[in-house]
């Protein structure tokens, strides 16, 4: 009963260490994902227009709470459609306005000084147009940071939509400096 006893006391002990280590790694992931659907559904829009030979637009809603929907609007008619390939950004990584993330300095003078970035994220409804060469129209540079507002310690990312329609993905600490990733 004793050897018993001492046996949990040391997995109970185990447990109470590996769980914060397993959490920040379960947040890390939520963030990555998130930041990929998204990279993702931006390429394949482009990549939808490019094939269409005709602008196809992404939309971005928010139509309740931090849930949002990010689609390729095919069909041009500004609502999902079952047909559009779509995805929901919910739960603990979410689209977060300007001010929630560190500044974006970084990012801007590694895209050059003469880049501004227009933030997307916290904007509700949001479009961004392809057109059939898979440009971005009206010729921009985009920025859409995901995080959580509740938990900043797991830090930030932000998908970049580069004018000539090339996307990157960046990561940042709380308080940190922005590096890209992807």
């Amino acid at each position: 009963m004793v050897e018993l006893s001492v046996s949990l006391t040391v997995v109970l002990i185990l447990t109470a260490v590996a769980i914060p280590s397993l959490m920040r790694s379960l947040r890390t992931y939520q963030l990555n994902d998130a930041a990929a659907r998204l990279s993702d559904m931006l390429k394949f829009t482009r990549f939808e227009a490019v094939r269409r030979n005709s602008p196809v637009a992404l939309r971005i809603n928010n139509p309740s709470g931090s849930d949002w929907i990010v689609w390729a609007d095919t069909v041009a008619n500004s609502n999902p459609d079952p047909t559009e390939k779509q995805i929901l950004i919910t739960g603990f990584a979410t689209l977060l306005p300007s001010g929630a993330s560190p500044s974006s300095a970084t990012i801007l003078a590694s895209l050059g000084t003469t880049s501004s970035l227009t933030t997307l994220s916290g904007t509700s409804p949001a479009t961004i147009s392809f057109d059939a060469r898979g440009a971005v129209s009206p010729l921009a540079a985009y920025v859409l940071y995901l995080g959580s507002a509740t938990n900043p310690e797991f830090g930030y990312r932000a998908v970049i939509l580069l004018p000539s329609g090339a996307v990157q993905v960046w990561t940042a600490p709380t308080g940190g400096t922005w590096q890209r990733i992807g």
